[in-house]
């Protein structure tokens, strides 16, 4: 039986799953092995160097299961670690693998949709306060005014179930008021949490409809079938034909639970111990 070699898809907890959803949909020839590290959720709130070690943990662990290539599916990891995995892990110990994320694919593309030049991001704490969205967008977009808002209450409402209740439509419209409130030019806002997207409706329904509201998930999997384009070497590595796999760090019947509600399907996940825990 031929080893397997999936693309790995990893998130702190189960936000990822709206990402490898979309994978799926596009590219469904491959093989894909997930991992949620709910044993250390949230990420949001911690330090650059804990977010660093976490991930940094979690992408080894995907190395040890054969990825050529692993997807960092969590804006924070993405924001926190990405870039010292890419300059100074995958050098020295793998430098025939790669780690991508999912900030750099979405600017990269977003200043194409705002016709005011002035963009919205909603996101966690972390996010917000690593200015990656505003750093990276200004790169390819200098003209483009990046306005933020930190959420620190929509992933804990969303995980918890709460998120449709008449309390969490308070903090949904209360944070979007805050956001709309440092500029009346915002023509496009950006849901830069990979949990926001099971809220989306009730987003809309808080802002004008002449602002638009996208979701990463779609961009991400774009951005990932033009790299595979883009990179033989790569594509060339990744098996293909099986089930995708689900991992945990933390219990299995909890994670199945939730996960459904964010891969849109039922799943069966496995438990896995990092070599740190």
């Amino acid at each position: 039986m031929a080893a397997q070699h999936p693309i790995g898809v990893f998130d702190s907890g189960y936000g990822g799953l709206t990402v490898l959803k979309e994978f799926i949909a596009l590219l469904p020839q491959y093989d894909y092995l997930y991992l949620g590290d709910n044993a250390r959720a949230p990420y949001g709130t911690r330090s650059f160097e804990t977010v660093y070690e976490y991930t940094r943990a979690c992408v080894e662990w995907f190395f040890d299961q054969g990825c050529p290539l692993v997807i960092l599916a969590c804006n924070t990891a993405s924001a926190k670690a990405l870039r010292t995995i890419q300059q100074k892990d995958l050098p020295a110990k793998y430098p025939g693998k790669r780690v991508l994320g999912v900030i750099r694919p979405t600017a990269e593309m977003i200043g194409q949709c705002s016709k005011s030049k002035s963009i919205g991001i909603l996101a966690t704490t972390g996010t917000v306060k690593s200015m990656s969205y505003p750093i990276e967008i200004n790169k390819f977009f200098p003209d483009i005014a990046v306005f933020q808002q930190d959420c620190p209450l929509w992933v804990p409402l969303i995980e918890s179930h709460e998120y449709e209740t008449e309390g969490a439509d308070y903090f949904i419209g209360k944070y979007i008021q805050q956001l709309l409130a440092q500029s009346a030019d915002i023509d496009t806002i950006l849901l830069a949490c990979t949990h926001y997207p099971l809220i989306a409706d009730q987003i809309r329904r808080h802002l004008p409809e002449q602002i638009q509201l996208l979701s990463q998930g779609p961009i991400v999997a774009r951005s990932l079938a033009d790299y595979l384009q883009r990179h033989p070497e790569i594509e060339s590595l990744l098996s293909k034909g099986h089930p995708p796999r689900f991992c945990t760090t933390d219990e299995t019947a909890d994670f199945d639970l939730h996960a459904g509600m964010f891969f849109g399907a039922a799943l069966q996940s496995e438990l896995v111990r990092l070599k740190n825990h």
